[in-house]
């Protein structure tokens, strides 16, 4: 475990109060229930450019470009941060599905790339914490936008005898 310094976790808790800002939390709601697309396409029609939506999602996915970007650099030990962090995770699990469609639209093979880069390694701490985590959060999260029930029932995961 890396030395934590009292100026990281002020930095931190820094990030975290901008997260709590009202039109930042307002973004992180809107995004958190609508940003599910798995085109380009999608985003167009979820957060049309010009739209209040469209500023949501800019806001959001850009804080946390650059969050993961100050936490790559070091400026936060990452696993302090990834002991007290997953919505980056979150979002990129959100971006993720057109990443590669936006990167040559925009043709700038680097967007979201601290993002992407940093969730990877967070995969990577959590399944050696906690092996099996990730998938089963990515089936928790198919399963809420499919409207079914994020956990299941005792009933539907128990195991015949």
């Amino acid at each position: 475990m890396g030395e934590v310094t009292h100026e990281q976790v002020n930095l931190m808790l820094h990030l975290y109060e901008l997260r709590r800002e009202p039109v930042m939390r307002e973004a992180r709601s809107w995004f958190m229930a609508n940003f599910h697309p798995k085109t380009a396409e999608d985003v167009m029609k979820i957060c049309p450019p010009g739209s209040k939506e469209n500023a949501y999602m800019r806001q959001v996915v850009s804080y946390w470009e650059m969050v993961t970007n100050i936490v790559s650099r070091g400026l936060i030990d990452e696993e302090f941060f990834f002991e007290n962090s997953g919505e980056q995770w979150v979002v990129w699990e959100a971006v993720r599905p057109v990443a590669n469609e936006w990167r040559a639209i925009f043709k700038n093979p680097h967007a979201w790339e601290k993002l992407e880069e940093h969730c990877k390694r967070l995969d990577a701490w959590r399944e050696k914490r906690a092996p099996g985590s990730t998938e089963t959060m990515r089936q928790m999260f198919a399963r809420m936008l499919a409207k079914e029930p994020a956990i299941p029932s005792p009933v539907q995961t128990a195991r015949p005898a």
